[in-house]
This record gives C-alpha cells, sequence and structure tokens, in this order.
C-alpha cells in the first residue's frame, strides 16, 4: 500500500494533492474520520484519497476547501488531477482544447465529447475496456467545464446522422442525450449542425476531425485513429481542414433544421419527443 509519508508530490497532481490533503488536514488538527463528519464522507474515503487509491471529486473538492478554509485550493486543483487521468497521448489535445477560443469539430460516428452526457461517455469509453473507467468518465465530463467559463471557446460542432442514429449505452441513454444536444439550440457559444445521410458523399468522408483556434499561439488540425492523436500546426493542413469544414457547414442542416432532425430521431428511435420544458436553455 502507498503510504502518505512517501509520496512525492511534485510526482503528479494526484500525489499533490494527496499530499497536501493530509498536510492541510493536520494543520487544522483534524483526524480523517473527523474531516469525514464534517463533509459527509467516511475517514476511509478521505485516507483513500490521501494515499491516492481513490480519485477525488469535484463536489469533495469545494466540500474540504469548505471545511479547511483553503480559499478554493482543491477546487483550483481538481481540474489538473482530472486532467491527469486521461490517457498519456489524448492530454496535449486537452491542454490545447482548454487554451482554444474556437473550436470547430466534425464528427463522423459519435457525439462530440463537450457534448456528451455523463451516461453516454461511460457506455462510449467502456468499449475500450479500461481499468480506470469511472475516471476516465470523470476526466471527460471536466473536460466540458470549459464551456462554463465566463468567457468560453466559441464552439461549432457538425454531427454526422450516424451519431444521432447509434445507440449507444440503449435507447434510454441515447434520448437523454439527444435532449442534451438540444439544450444548445439557443446556447450563446455553441452551434451544432447535423449532416444528415441525404446529403451522401461530402467533404469529410475519411473520418472525424477538429480545428482549433488561439489567440497567440498557429491554428491547430486535430485527428485521431484507432490507439492515439495527432496534432498539427502545418499552415497546408490547417488551410485543407478550413475548406473541408466550409463545406461540411454547407452541406450539413441549419441550426433549426437540425435541432428538427434530432427531435425526429428522438421520436422514430428512442421512442419519445421532447416536452417543452424540457427543452431548456443551455
Amino acid at each position: 500500500m502507498a503510504n502518505i509519508h512517501t509520496l512525492d508530490p511534485s510526482a503528479s497532481p494526484l500525489d499533490y494533492y494527496g499530499w497536501e490533503l493530509r498536510r492541510q488536514r493536520e494543520a487544522a488538527c483534524l483526524k480523517q474520520g473527523q474531516l469525514g463528519e464534517i463533509i459527509f464522507c467516511t475517514g476511509s474515503l478521505i485516507g483513500q484519497i490521501e494515499t491516492t487509491k481513490k480519485l477525488p471529486t469535484r463536489d469533495f473538492s469545494e466540500r474540504v476547501d469548505a471545511a479547511l478554509g483553503t480559499g478554493g485550493m482543491f477546487s483550483r486543483l481538481i481540474g489538473l488531477v482530472l486532467r491527469s487521468q486521461l490517457p498519456a497521448w489524448f492530454q496535449p489535445y486537452a491542454d490545447m482544447e482548454a487554451k482554444a477560443t474556437y473550436i470547430s469539430t466534425y464528427q463522423a460516428q459519435v457525439v462530440y465529447g463537450l457534448l456528451q452526457t455523463e451516461e453516454y461517455a461511460r457506455a462510449l469509453l467502456a468499449t475500450g475496456l479500461p481499468d480506470d473507467l469511472e475516471n476516465q468518465v470523470a476526466a471527460r465530463i471536466e473536460r466540458q467545464r470549459i464551456l462554463e467559463r465566463e468567457r468560453p471557446p466559441f464552439a461549432w460542432a457538425v454531427l454526422d446522422e450516424a451519431a444521432l442514429r447509434r445507440p449507444v449505452g440503449g435507447n434510454d441513454v441515447m434520448r437523454r442525450q439527444l435532449l442534451h444536444l438540444l439544450e444548445f439550440a439557443d446556447h450563446r457559444w455553441m452551434r451544432i449542425q447535423v449532416l444528415p445521410f441525404a446529403a451522401g458523399e461530402h467533404a469529410s468522408l475519411a473520418g472525424s476531425f477538429t480545428t482549433m483556434r488561439f489567440d497567440e499561439d498557429p491554428d491547430i488540425v486535430y485527428t485521431e485513429d484507432v490507439i492515439s492523436g495527432h496534432m498539427t500546426a502545418s499552415p497546408d493542413t490547417v488551410r485543407e481542414a478550413a475548406l473541408r469544414y466550409a463545406h461540411l457547414q454547407a452541406t450539413a442542416l441549419s441550426v433549426e433544421e437540425s435541432a428538427a432532425l434530432i427531435t425526429r430521431v428522438m421520436e422514430e428511435c428512442y421512442g419519445d419527443r421532447p416536452r417543452p420544458e424540457e427543452r431548456a436553455v443551455a
């Protein structure tokens, strides 16, 4: 078993979190069980997090900050901790995604990661048979917090109709996922278009890709294969991706028509239409 006294706080964000949690708890003269009582969890959970055996959550971090008066330190640190749980090959993309001011993506098979519900993400990530599924789910949901910033990136997603009709996780999960997409219909910073099957051949039959734009850094194009991701700032590649994306946007349904198609797919494939009260503005 890991021993908190031997943890190197510089080894990883998770190690630092555990090391700092114990340091702050002991500075407050609290035993693990006492802190657990204050934040409504077990002392065992405190111990597991202090020894990196358990991944902390954002809710846990906020409660610890309130209990120990740490000025939001753990709430800030949890983002780094959760991002460190992403696959090593994906972390550079997540770092750039968090800095982007404009994101445009075409997704040929599945719903874009920043738009996924927790249930949908869990079902999708489970197909890779990971040993740390819940950690990966938490990390993916944490990525979505960039859309909640005071000034989030402007994002544009073109989803192939296949992403709507592929029943990832089953009908109930898909119904809630499509309903979640509809919540972005009037979103200020996110636009969703659907590329319908009726469009036939189109500018990106080769697969999905994402372009990110920054205030100071060069634009980046990101693609994935079965086991890894690839980023490039090659001007020729960026120019080609921009041209293809413009064609995709022109071929796809309008934002309003896309919402109507999502609603229709909910009815045809998953047995229900969204009720008016469910169409909340994101």
